[in-house]
């Protein structure tokens, strides 16, 4: 099968150690194919093999958050900082002064939902931000205290920690932790068994280990132990995943809110929102690294403007042999990446797991992947 040679040739010849990827409709899965090991014990991965998802987490947060809206519970345009007071008196960063200390003024705009859900509350990722790279290499960091904003809000798309803070504030309001809120609202209807910020001993084996480019550009292997529970829940990362898994909540966005046996987890006028553009002029623009260790520069298709909706990376653009326009995606720090195209009745995930992020042999491999998905649907 062509998306099983794609696969197996790939990861062989870009030295990749493991993959996991599944193709489906908004009813029925088409492909599913595992290659490569889970760890140097050279044990096979399979299509249930469990990775770490990272920043895939966040779309899942978002629902979350629009749960909420839906209930009348937050309004996505009121300042959060009524429901999580450490926000009402945020600062941004404007430079730093002679001896390099952070030079910090109040914001003058409050930070709200519809901010920290599009990436546009001025929170960032020191790995993709100068500026913020330079504070948390000054100032000690600390959970509890929000990090400045790098802009006032609204002012222009960068991503960052904002869906931390949207998970904080579905804490507050649902008065669960995110674990619990999860699975009771999203992931047991959705029959996503496999999917937890735990990972409990039982499913150990089924873990992929990470790998990491070391100073040779060679991927070695990480550490191999069961994770230790999290002190806190995260919304902007940190669940362990499933391929089928990730698929059942595609599926949901393909069935405008709706799970396979048709439990409703959002309304479709919500889903709606989630796949158009929430930033209007605004870009959200490749990211260069400043953790290269980390994150190679990102820029997943070069050439071609994106946009963001609730939770995802919208391409205004058809990609030539590739997902068509208006098509919803984004990833994990991993290597572990996703799409769902509403045009072509299609979603489809790819998981790997090393470091760094857009690893140039990742994204080589997920375009070869994604070329053959559309080449083999033209063939159907």
């Amino acid at each position: 099968m062509i998306l099983d040679e794609v696969l197996r040739s790939g990861i062989a010849r870009r030295k990749i150690p493991a993959v996991v990827a599944m193709l489906a409709s908004h009813q029925q899965t088409l492909y599913r194919g595992a290659f490569g090991r889970r760890d140097s014990s050279g044990s096979p991965v399979s299509s249930d093999s469990i990775f770490q998802i990272m920043s895939m987490t966040k779309p899942i947060t978002t629902v979350a958050a629009l749960q909420l809206v839906e209930q009348g519970r937050v309004n996505l345009d009121e300042a959060v900082s009524h429901y999580l007071p450490a926000l009402k008196k945020i600062q941004i960063l404007q430079g730093f002064d002679s001896s390099g200390q952070p030079s910090l003024r109040p914001a003058a705009t409050e930070v709200t939902l519809r901010h920290l859900l599009t990436h546009t509350s001025g929170f960032c990722y020191d790995t993709w931000d100068e500026a913020m790279f330079r504070y948390t290499s000054a100032v000690p960091d600390s959970s509890n205290v929000p990090s400045p904003l790098i802009f006032e809000p609204g002012e222009r798309w960068q991503y960052g920690q904002g869906i931390d803070w949207a998970g904080r504030l579905v804490q507050r309001l649902s008065g669960m932790s995110l674990e619990d809120y999860f699975q009771q609202n999203i992931f047991g209807p959705l029959a996503m068994e496999d999917t937890s910020f735990i990972l409990p001993a039982f499913k150990f084996d089924r873990l992929v280990t990470n790998h990491r480019r070391n100073s040779y550009g060679d991927l070695q292997q990480e550490q191999r132990k069961l994770p230790d529970p999290p002190i806190f829940f995260n919304g902007g990362g940190g669940l362990f995943s499933t391929a089928g898994d990730y698929v059942r909540f595609m599926q949901m966005i393909l069935n405008q809110g709706l799970s396979l046996k048709g439990k409703p987890i959002l309304q479709p006028a919500t889903v709606e929102q989630m796949k158009v553009n929430q930033i209007g002029t605004l870009t959200a623009v490749p990211m260069k690294s400043f953790r290269p260790n980390r994150s190679s520069d990102v820029d997943l298709q070069p050439g071609h403007d994106a946009k963001w909706g609730f939770g995802f990376r919208i391409n205004p653009e058809a990609y030539d042999g590739g997902r068509s326009a208006a098509s919803l995606a984004w990833a994990g720090l991993y290597n572990t990446f996703f799409w769902i195209d509403p045009a072509r009745d299609l979603c489809a995930v790819l998981l790997m797991q090393f470091l760094p992020f857009v690893d140039k042999e990742a994204t080589g491999l997920l375009n070869d992947f994604e070329q053959a998905v559309y080449r083999t649907i033209s063939l159907r």
